[in-house]
Formats: C-alpha cells, sequence, structure tokens
C-alpha cells in the first residue's frame, strides 16, 4: 500500500496550568490553574508521569468551557469515598464565574442532598469567591495570588494571575487587552519586572476579536519587559520548532528570552 500525500495532525490539550509548590518545611502543594475539556486526559498523561498524587486547590480564570468543562473530573485526583467523605478542595473564581458554574454543575455547587435523593460520588469543592482587582490579593494552599483582571473580548473580564515572591510570575491565558491598572502590576516600569510571564497568544499573523494573536502579543512583551516569557494557546498554524527558531532570533534583537510552550512542559523556580 502506498500514498502519495498525507497529512499530520498535531493535538494539544486545553490550557491549563499545575504549579508544584515546595515549601520551606518541604511539604508540597499541588495548585491548578483550569480545567478544561480535556482535564482527564491532562491527568492520564501528565499527572501520572510526574507523580503527581492530587490537587489542593484550584483556580479559575473564567467560565468558558476550555477552562471549567473538566471540573467534574477533579474527583479522579481526589481522595475516593463512595459517600463523598472528603474534605472538599478549595476553588478560587469569580462571582460572574461562580453564577454560570451553579448553572452548569449544579450537582458540584449543591452543599446537601434533597431528601430522598441518592448519593453520587462526584468531585467534592470549597467555593470560594475573589474579586476581579489587582488590590485584592488571596492566599491559596499557601502560596499568595495577585488577580490580574484583563479582558478578554469587547466587554468581558477574565482573570490571570501573579504569583511568587522570590521569582514573580505571571499567567495570562485569554486575553484581547490589558487595562492600565493590570499592566502597572506587570509591568517592569511600574510594579516591578516579572521574572517569567505565560501569555496567551492564539494565531500567527491573523487577528481575533477575543485573544491577542502573535503581533500582538510580542509587543505586549516588548511594553512589559519579563525577564523571561513563555507563548500558550496557540492554534496548529503555529510550526512548534520552526517559530521557536524565529523567537529565538526575536529574543536575541529584543533581549528577552520568548519561546512557544509545549503540552507537559516543566519549568523550575523559585517561588
Amino acid at each position: 500500500m502506498s500514498f502519495d500525500t498525507f497529512e499530520l495532525w498535531i493535538y494539544r490539550c486545553n490550557t491549563s496550568l499545575l504549579i508544584d509548590y515546595c515549601q520551606s518545611d518541604g511539604k508540597h502543594s499541588y495548585l491548578l490553574i483550569d480545567a478544561g475539556k480535556t482535564f482527564r486526559e491532562q491527568v492520564l498523561r501528565w499527572f501520572t508521569f510526574h507523580k503527581i498524587p492530587q490537587v489542593d486547590s484550584i483556580l479559575l480564570t473564567h467560565e468558558h468551557a476550555d477552562a471549567v468543562l473538566g471540573l467534574d473530573d477533579i474527583r479522579a485526583v481526589q481522595p475516593y469515598s463512595p459517600i463523598n467523605d472528603i474534605d472538599p478542595t478549595p476553588i478560587y473564581l469569580s462571582q460572574h464565574a461562580m453564577n454560570s458554574i451553579s448553572t452548569k454543575f449544579p450537582y458540584l455547587v449543591q452543599k446537601k442532598l434533597k431528601e430522598g435523593q441518592e448519593v453520587r460520588r462526584v468531585a467534592q469543592l470549597d467555593w470560594k469567591i475573589i474579586e476581579e482587582h489587582c488590590d485584592k490579593p488571596f492566599v491559596a494552599s499557601g502560596l499568595h495570588f495577585v488577580p490580574l483582571p484583563v479582558m478578554h473580548g469587547k466587554d468581558y473580564i477574565c482573570l490571570g494571575f501573579l504569583f511568587g515572591e522570590k521569582s514573580r510570575v505571571a499567567y495570562i491565558s485569554d486575553v484581547s487587552r490589558i487595562p492600565s491598572t493590570t499592566e502597572y502590576v506587570l509591568s517592569k516600569t511600574g510594579a516591578g519586572q516579572l521574572d517569567l510571564l505565560i501569555l496567551d497568544t492564539l494565531y500567527k499573523s491573523r487577528s481575533h476579536n477575543v485573544h491577542f494573536c502573535l503581533p500582538q502579543t510580542l509587543e505586549a512583551v516588548k511594553k512589559l519587559c519579563p525577564k523571561r516569557a513563555l507563548l500558550i494557546g496557540m492554534t496548529h498554524e503555529f510550526d512548534h520548532h520552526k517559530d521557536n527558531d524565529f523567537l529565538t532570533e526575536w529574543s536575541k534583537r529584543e533581549g528577552i528570552p520568548v519561546q512557544l510552550a509545549r503540552d507537559g512542559l516543566r519549568i523550575s523556580i523559585d517561588l
């Protein structure tokens, strides 16, 4: 059998971040940012590979499918109990996201069974509302976070997160515009230089109404001037190796190391 032509399709999971936070006493806490449609696959592929035993806290950037439709599968990284007799996992989210998730997953939000209702083994979650403001930090599993409100389209607010004390790390997965208050917190000339910026970039050359694309992303990187940047959320029009070669040349010119991230990428940084 022979083929004249063929196509190779590369599959990527929904964008998310797992933080393995090792505190001064040597204890590890595992914090997950977003659990999208492919969360179960990510657990099977990467949690098992890196031997991640559980998730101690969850943070949600927004309530779109690529950030929340894996919440039902959180039970896969919780202790087993047929009657749900386990400590719930804290989950931090905005009130807007809470309202939407209450409709999508009422059985994950419901605190008590109705009379006569059968016990189902579902993820046990402790919902914690956070404010969409840089001046309203919070602590999750011992790690301090600053919410980073950004625009994800004309009138939709999505959250990024800034964390780390020894090193400042910012994660912004879904953005079309960074408001000035958030920009100040992120910029070298504002609140201080980031050690690592993880930033949205959807298309290589086209534009999009709710996401940064590569030209906008690189302009934002130049403006914010982090010590290092990783780009996430790319479509398959990117060629990982060729476009990383392009970014290597761009990095040399601009003096800011920038590369495309990839599924399963692990970074060591002192938080």
